[in-house]
Order: structure tokens, then sequence, then C-alpha cells
């Protein structure tokens, strides 16, 4: 049976979200940063294992362990909160949801990055190297022993249920295998993520210009960017070139890269891939799962393999077709009423905040400013704390929900505020996900 956590601790006075735009101080981003750590404190619920946070507080049976929209992802946020201000208080709510990830690992179905047994692995050897605690250390080397004994052999390689991607198929759990290779030492997991490579490369589908692959061979649509299609799977395939050397997996990468340059819409000196075929090719979303935040991704790892210009250069084009699209003062059919890291406003803001590291160049500061600023007007206090309601879905606009999760909702928007904050300080960050080149 669950109970309502009994908050202890009071966050100091900060002015209302709307105030926040008119400062652009680091101090500004982490207060509002804050706020949504506050909000999500108050809707945690402790369990006879630790703390849980349904994705809907006001749906108490929505609690879901997935890193996409669970707990594993409020675990994050509060890792780097504690990270970012050295308060103890939040690294207790970050052991909290770990302790219930330890006690349901086993049970979890499944074994991709952000849904699955993957994601978890990641947040629980996060907690372990923030807490010096074996028990997390333990649980994640536990995750990718449940990892290495579901994958079924085939083909060439292996696969867990035929899907390919970030989200939940063999991308996803790959990244997270190379992860823990490096991380914890696992030669298994380095060869379990070689098979998995092997197989992907075997299901992709050859075109005249490239490769392309499927999320599932099931599933009736072609996505070609980054979270569910070819642009995650050639990633993958490149980070697997870095770890191994193998030239295959970056031969495949290129193979995939190009076919996406050879459908992209480079108008005005941008990079727009629509979103899915067939009767899709007219729609661009601009985010990380379909658009050019996610998609970029792998052109920047192509950069840093090959130090070819050209790959910087499709960097670059993502970065204007964003730029150009006139966000985020207008909404787009692929750029909707959405906050969240996923499709909406905090991805575009951790993109730019990115580009701004890797490039110097201000404008696209100001840029990331600007989105920020702007995501942080749409918060909504409750209590002490803000919380952001929006539409997940560009299809259900009506449906509108303050969740707590990293792709949707508060911890993900909290986590990439308390970021800006500490970068614009010149400080290090904490987290830094599997599926990140920069």
């Amino acid at each position: 049976m669950f109970k309502r956590v009994v908050l202890v601790s009071v966050v100091c006075a900060v002015l209302p979200g709307s105030l926040f735009a008119q400062d652009e101080s680091p101090s500004a981003y982490l207060d509002a940063a804050l706020r949504a750590g506050e909000w999500l404190k108050a809707c945690a619920v402790r369990t006879e294992d630790g703390l849980v946070w349904p994705a809907d507080p006001l749906d108490g049976e929505s609690v879901v362990e997935n890193l996409y929209s669970g707990n594993p992802g409020v675990v994050l946020y509060f890792l780097e909160a504690w990270h970012s201000t050295g308060d103890e208080g939040y690294l207790e709510y970050a052991k909290g949801g770990a302790d219930h990830l330890l006690a349901v690992l086993e049970g979890i179905e499944g074994c991709g990055f952000y849904e699955g047994l993957a994601g978890i692995g990641f947040v629980l050897n996060e907690t372990g190297k923030a807490t010096g605690e074996e028990k997390y250390a333990a649980g994640a080397k536990r995750c990718v022993a449940l990892i290495c004994e579901q994958a079924v052999e085939k083909g060439a390689g292996v696969e867990w249920d035929g899907t390919t991607d970030v989200i939940s198929g063999a991308a996803g759990a790959g990244l997270f295998l190379l992860y823990a290779a490096r991380e914890l030492g696992d030669e298994a997991a380095l060869e379990t993520a070689a098979a998995a490579g092997r197989r992907l490369i075997e299901v992709g589908i050859p075109v005249e210009s490239g490769l392309k692959w499927m999320m599932h061979p099931e599933y009736p649509r072609l996505m070609p960017n980054f979270s569910h299609g070819t642009a995650g799977v050639a990633y993958f395939l490149a980070r697997l070139y870095e770890e191994t050397g193998e030239r295959e997996f970056l031969e495949a990468a290129l193979a995939g890269a190009k076919y996406l340059q050879s459908i992209a819409h480079v108008e005005g000196g941008g990079c727009l891939i629509f979103h899915h075929e067939p009767e899709g090719e007219e729609l661009f979303y601009l985010g990380w799962c379909h658009g050019p935040v996610g998609t970029a991704r792998l052109f920047q790892v192509l950069h840093r393999i090959t130090g070819e210009d050209v790959w910087r250069e499709w960097v670059t084009k993502s970065a204007e077709a964003i730029l150009r699209s006139g966000i985020p003062e207008k909404e787009t059919a692929g750029f909707w009423n959405n906050v969240g890291i996923c499709c909406g406003s905090a991805g575009v803001a951790q993109y730019f905040l990115d580009m701004y590291r890797i490039t110097g160049e201000e404008r696209y500061l100001e840029f990331c400013r600007k989105v920020a600023d702007e995501m942080i007007t749409r918060g909504e206090a409750e209590g002490g704390g803000l919380k952001w309601v929006q539409a997940e879905h560009r299809v259900r606009p009506e449906l509108l929900v303050a969740q707590t999760g990293l792709m949707q909702g508060a911890a993900g928007i909290g986590l990439t505020l308390l970021q800006m904050g500490a970068r614009l300080r010149g400080e290090e960050t904490l987290i830094a996900l599997p599926d990140t080149p920069y």
C-alpha cells in the first residue's frame, strides 16, 4: 500500500515562473530547476521498498519502471540536483527511488534503454557512482547479466524481440551495454553489444543510397529519425565501431547516414527528415524523437570518428532548420504544446546548449536561453513547486497532463535546467546518457 511522503524541507522563496525570463543569470535556471524538484518531492509515494513517482500524480495507478516516463528518470533528476547543490537531501530521494528499482528489477520485462532493463541498469550504476554504495553497482551488473541472458541468437548475431530502435530495441540496449563494458569492465556486455550490431546490419534494408532500418519487421511504418529508426540504429553502430574498431560497424553507420542525407529536405541550408513513410513524408518534427535534435547525434559522432567536415556541416544544417522554424514563439505541425525532452522545448534547449559547447557560437547560446526562458514561463506553480502541463501526443492535443518523468515531464525539464545552470556557471554536469555524443 502506498502512502504520500511528508516533505520535511522547504525551498527558499523564488520569483514566479513568469518572471524568470527577465533574469538570464545561471541562478534563474537553477531556481526553476529546484522548484521542479519541490513538485517532484510532493509527488513522491513511499512503498515498503523505497520511493516511486506516478507518471501522472493524479493517477495513482500510473507508476511505471521505465526510463522514458517512470521512476528511473526521476532518480536521475535528483542525482543531478545533488551534484548541482551539494544538498544531501536530494541524494536521499535518489537513493529512495533506486532502492525501489533494486526491489523490482527481476520482474522487469524488456531489455531496452528507455523501456526496459537497460535504462534501469544505467540509473542504478549512476546512483552507485554518486553514493559509493555497492548495492547499486551490483544491481546494474545484474541488469547487464539479465540482458545478456535474454539475448536470442538469430542470424549473424543476437536480438531480443526483433525491435531495432533506441527506445525499446537492440540499439538502445546495445548503447547501455557499451556503457556497461566501459564503466563496469564487463567483457560479456561488449560481446553481446557487438553481436546485436551484427544482427542489426543483417536486417538493414539496402536502398540505392545506403541502408535503412524498420523499427520492427511487423510495424507498418518506417520512421527514419533517432528514436525509432535509422538514425538511432546507425548511431549505435558508429559507437560500436569506436569501441571495437570493427570496420563493418562504421560502414553500416555511414550507409545509414547517407540514406538520411538522400531523403533530407535541405531548403534554406537546413536539414529536416520526414516523420514516417508511407503517408508521413510531409510531416517534420523538430525534437529528439523524430527531428534534428536527435538525428544530428549521428552526424556528430561520425564527425568525431572520421574527422570529416561534411558531418559537422550536417550537424549545423540540423541546427539551422530549427533556428529558421519560428519556434518557440509559434507551434508547427511537428512542434506542438510540448515542453519535454522527447518532443519539445527541453530537448531543443539541450541541443543548443551542446551546440554552444562544441562551437562557442553565441547564437546557439542565445537560442538556448530563448527556448529555456519560454519553457520556464510555461511552468505552473503548485505549492512550493513548479510543474508543466502539456500535450504528450501530437494527435491528442486535448489530453493535457503534468507528468513527472524524464522524457515527457518535470524530471527531464528540471534536469535540462540544472545542466544549463551548471554550464553557464562553468561547472561540469553529472548525468550524460549513453545516447549523447556531446
